[in-house]
């Protein structure tokens, strides 16, 4: 027994090999490989439908594969549940809480199912919810659901923890406040396995960033390594009026190079950027009548290269 409970602690957070779970005549996941180190944060992205909850909610013993095998700490999460839930902690999207209990009483109770809870007065006061401890759950505004849903998850100390969409309904201000606890957790050691519909959010927190599509991986890295292997040249972007003629633009551009309006008024040209290009651009403009504004030279985001790789927008 000592041997085995020493490989469970010693195991990779997640692993998964050959994951498979239909739905009916609908497979929800497909063949999914994947690995996350301990201590290290890792943002799962995909479209809706991608097989993103499906996946999260099979390593929390929600669900049984289909086919292939899933580890969470070493453990089987659906054979070995007993031993594995009091070592991770689960933030469900949309808070799960009973309307009327009061968010402190909440937490209360949720600590008392752990063996080493966090001080529950320290984890309110730290998500900003000291105020509110005595507001019944209905009562909260939605970006304090979330945080009273982060703090439940949390305050069992647990080793590994799952986040669905934890920033969701929150205002800038407390979106860095969970931000910055999330980063005191992965220095602390702790394994976090996020989705987020948030960009700027994977980029800003995530060691490593697995988009995934029809229940499959589409690709995994870094996000400076994601964004980077898909800028062979940077990008010049720019704001102007909306409805400019893109093709006329591309047109006054050497052969090769594209112009997309990405958002109204937000345009972005494709194509080795260098001072010629940017006169170039700018004398078309001044031709024109058109002031560009922000003028800006960079790699693509994640947002850009989620978009190429799934051909859908990542929406809540």
């Amino acid at each position: 027994m000592s041997d085995v409970s020493g490989q469970a602690r010693s195991a990779p957070a997640v692993e998964i090999t050959g994951l498979v779970k239909r739905f009916g005549s609908t497979t929800a996941v497909d063949g999914l490989d994947l690995d996350m180190p301990r201590g290290s944060l890792l943002a799962l992205l995909g479209p809706n439908g991608a097989g993103k909850t499906t996946t999260v909610e099979t390593c929390e013993g929600f669900l049984c594969p289909d086919a292939g095998t899933v580890r969470v700490l070493g453990l089987d999460p659906v054979r070995e549940s007993a031993a594995l839930r009091p070592r991770i902690g689960v933030m469900p999207q949309g808070g799960g809480a009973y309307p009327g209990v009061r968010a402190e009483e909440m937490l209360r109770l949720v600590a008392t199912c752990a063996a080493r809870p966090l001080d529950v007065g320290w984890l309110l006061e730290v998500l900003g919810l000291g105020a509110a401890r005595r507001v019944p759950f209905k009562r909260l505004s939605g970006g304090q659901q979330q945080r009273l849903s982060l703090a439940c998850a949390l305050v069992g100390r647990p080793e590994l923890v799952f986040l669905d969409e934890p920033t969701a309904g929150m205002d800038p201000q407390a979106r860095r406040l969970v931000w910055e606890l999330l980063g005191a957790l992965r220095a602390d050691g702790v394994s976090v396995l996020l989705t987020t519909h948030l960009m700027e959010e994977a980029e800003a927190l995530a060691d490593e960033v697995v988009i995934i599509d029809g229940g499959r991986v589409v690709v995994r890295g870094t996000p400076s390594t994601l964004t980077a292997e898909r800028a062979e040249a940077a990008q010049l972007r720019f704001r102007a009026r909306p409805g400019l003629d893109t093709g006329l633009l591309a047109a006054a551009l050497p052969e090769g190079y594209l112009v997309h309006e990405s958002a109204p008024g937000a345009y972005r040209v494709e194509g080795t950027v260098d001072p010629q290009v940017v006169s170039t651009v700018t004398a078309w403009c001044a031709r024109h009548g058109v002031l560009a504004e922000e003028l800006q030279v960079g790699r693509r985001n994640l947002e850009e290269v989620f978009l190429e790789l799934t051909g859908k927008e990542l929406r809540g």
